[in-house]
């Protein structure tokens, strides 16, 4: 689905205000994000896996880029409470606790569950959705979770941050009863297989159809590289709703761990079509580059992940034309396991697979009770730059696991970022909130040309007096997704607004246009962004196409 621009008018008019949700703990939504520490979770093993407690911070050496940097907090966590810093041979520690841990006290975890609607199958997420739901016992009274499920087109906030178990017990039955679309990509595939044999057959003097060719550069066939072009957008899709759950979800107490329930998404798109012989090219978007956003901020915001591998080892395929004649294909299967490993690995979590995935909250949470917290300030200077991490322990015979890097972000892109994130979930808690009316929907030769007014609030805009009158400028972005959870590509449209009188604090300004959508769309999300102030106001609603 595509926009087209269209004629834009406004006129002022003065509204009460709207109802703000109350939540006990509301996400962050519509914020930039500050970040002056860097924390770094590291877990130390001794060769037979073994947790190593009581090493102090001259134990650590930190690196960033290669060269060495201070370390300035540092705090153990054993057995999920802190242990007081100890000093070096009865001096004083070299670092401080980190900030909000009180040594002896008890350190929680905020686990953020990311459900992915778009590529699991419903049996095997829900299997992995009840043993969640069988182990919130084990949350602690420090711990929490929130819960987020995510289904191609919108993300859900099936429930905020909350430590009782028999909230998130009926969030999970929510969960569980959603519409699952992985089905969809297993029949895509297919269509993909069956194209590709067709296309492969001899006709007249033995010479393969055209539709067989390959395409310069890619190593895929035409068939296989149109399939590969959709594959790269379903994926970074399903990464971009975690990266704006993460932003969404940025600041909770306590240890941060994303739980990712991944219904497969393989690393290498060309490796999955040609069974591992193919080769990585600039025609085709490959794991690290699709992935990168999300490790990026899970580091940046302090974030370990443990994904889940939802359709887990299947001893007989889903579907009978994707197997092996073993009944298994290993190219799928490794590609699959590709990235939970790059995930966790940057992340300095643990992939949890196969029949581990039953006991994804089990296993997340014994391996977040004992670790050392170190914490550094960098030098930022938002130029978007990478930057690798290295810890080591110098103590021999030991091994060492955390997060690989972090990210300087611009503000051009944390922007970017936050309006992202209220796109894919529309109207949220603690966000200010557009009044929205569609008209009726009329179909042309261009597309469904849709009348919408948008109340943009006062508070949201910076107006300024500007010869004689009063201007405002802004921008709106626009997202619209089907029943099958497809969405559109996002417009950015400039307004500018003028009048000869000032608009009522805590008002709004009526705000008149028409979008026209080309697909079946049947959800529309809009957000208002003003680059001065950095506020935004999102709208949604349903529409019914004609």
């Amino acid at each position: 689905m595509r926009f087209l621009s269209a004629a834009l008018i406004f006129s002022l008019f003065s509204l009460s205000s709207p109802v703000q949700g109350q939540e006990e703990t509301p996400p962050i939504f519509g914020e930039v994000i500050d970040v002056r520490v860097v924390n770094v979770e590291v877990v130390v093993t001794d060769r037979d896996g073994n947790r190593v407690p009581d090493l102090k911070t001259g134990d650590f050496r930190l690196k960033v880029d290669g060269k060495e940097v201070p370390i300035s907090f540092f705090t153990e966590v054993r057995g999920g409470q802190s242990v007081a810093p100890a000093g070096e041979a009865g001096q004083e520690p070299v670092a401080g606790s980190v900030a909000g841990v009180e040594p002896g006290g008890e350190v929680g975890t905020s686990y953020l569950v990311f459900i992915d609607d778009y590529f699991s199958i419903e049996k095997h997420r829900n299997e992995v959705l009840r043993s969640l739901k069988d182990d919130l016992a084990r949350l602690g009274p420090q711990d929490r979770m929130a819960i987020v499920a995510f289904d191609g087109g919108r993300l859900s906030m099936l429930s905020t941050w909350s430590g009782s178990a028999n909230q998130l017990a009926r969030a999970i039955d929510v969960a569980m009863g959603r519409p699952a679309r992985g089905l969809d990509r297993v029949t895509e595939l297919r269509t993909l297989r069956n194209d590709t044999s067709f296309a492969g057959q001899s006709v007249g003097d033995n010479a393969q159809l055209d539709l067989n060719a390959r395409v310069l550069g890619s190593g895929l066939n035409l068939t296989q590289q149109a399939y590969a072009d959709t594959l790269v957008r379903q994926i970074d899709s399903v990464a971009s709703a975690a990266v704006s759950t993460l932003r969404a979800f940025a600041a909770p107490p306590g240890r941060k761990v994303m739980v990712l329930l991944s219904g497969g998404w393989p690393f290498s798109v060309t490796g999955f079509l040609t069974d591992g012989s193919g080769m990585p090219s600039k025609q085709v978007r490959e794991g690290e580059e699709l992935l990168r956003p999300l490790t990026n901020t899970a580091n940046l915001l302090g974030y370990t992940v443990y994904p889940v591998d939802v359709p887990g080892m299947q001893t007989v395929a889903a579907d009978a034309s994707l197997a092996s004649p073993q009944g298994i294909n290993s190219f799928h299967e490794q590609e699959i396991e590709g990235t939970l490993e790059f995930l966790a690995q940057q992340t300095g979590g643990k992939p949890i697979r196969n029949s581990n995935r039953n006991a994804a909250l089990r296993e997340a949470s014994a391996d977040t009770r004992s670790y050392y917290w170190l914490g550094f300030s960098p030098a930022w200077e938002r130029n978007d730059k990478r930057h690798k991490v290295d810890v080591d322990v110098l103590r021999p015979g030991l091994r060492v696991r955390s997060r690989q890097g972090f990210l300087d972000l611009s503000k051009k892109a944390e922007v970017s970022m936050m309006l992202e994130s209220a796109l894919l979930f529309g109207n949220l808690p603690g966000g200010l909130q557009m009044p929205l009316k569609v008209g009726t929907p009329v179909r042309g030769k261009k597309g469904v040309e849709i009348p919408i007014t948008l109340g943009l609030p006062v508070a949201a805009l910076t107006v300024v007096p500007i010869d004689g009158k009063f201007a405002a400028q802004a921008e709106l972005r626009i997202a619209a997704s089907n029943k099958e959870g497809n969405s559109s590509e996002i417009p950015v449209i400039p307004i500018t607004l003028k009048s000869d009188q000032p608009p009522k604090p805590g008002g709004f300004v009526r705000y008149d246009t028409k979008i026209t959508l080309r697909g079946g769309a049947n959800h529309l999300v809009i957000a208002l962004y003003d680059p001065l102030s950095g506020k935004l106001a999102t709208a949604e609603t349903d529409i019914v196409m004609p």
